[in-house]
């Protein structure tokens, strides 16, 4: 047995569809794995593919989030570029530091806005704003 202790490490995902909008839920914990990417990403290509021009609203809890292993990184970045485009609107919530880097990068590759915001109720109240 090992005395290394258990690393907590995951995505969570919820995902609610009305009508032509698709609203995610994404909390990320700990270091992100690239078998953490195989499990969750043929749900979220699943849930997109049903409803074809999407409007996809994201909030994601990076809150307790450390990072990503290189190859998981990488999965991140093909997620994005491959759906970026249905992304209208995503809000991240957590550590100022990730938040920034987050939002900076994933404004590379994604088409909508991102906006980040250090308490959840502030940015639900900014995803179900209506975008003029």
């Amino acid at each position: 047995m090992s005395n290394k202790p258990t690393q907590k490490h995951g995505l969570a995902i919820g995902i609610d569809r009305i009508d032509q909008q698709i609203f995610m839920t994404l909390t990320a914990t700990g270091k992100l794995t690239h078998q953490d990417y195989e499990l969750i990403t043929p749900m979220l290509e699943a849930a997109i593919k049903q409803v074809p021009d999407a409007d996809v609203k994201v909030l994601a809890d990076i809150s307790q989030f450390q990072g990503w292993e290189l190859r998981a990184a990488w999965d991140d970045f093909k997620l994005g570029l491959k759906h970026g485009a249905q992304f209208s609107k995503i809000a991240i919530v957590g550590h100022k530091d990730w938040q920034d880097l987050a939002a900076k990068v994933g404004s590379w590759f994604i088409s909508g806005e991102i906006k980040t915001f250090h308490d959840e109720r502030t940015a639900l109240l900014w995803l179900h704003a209506k975008t003029e």
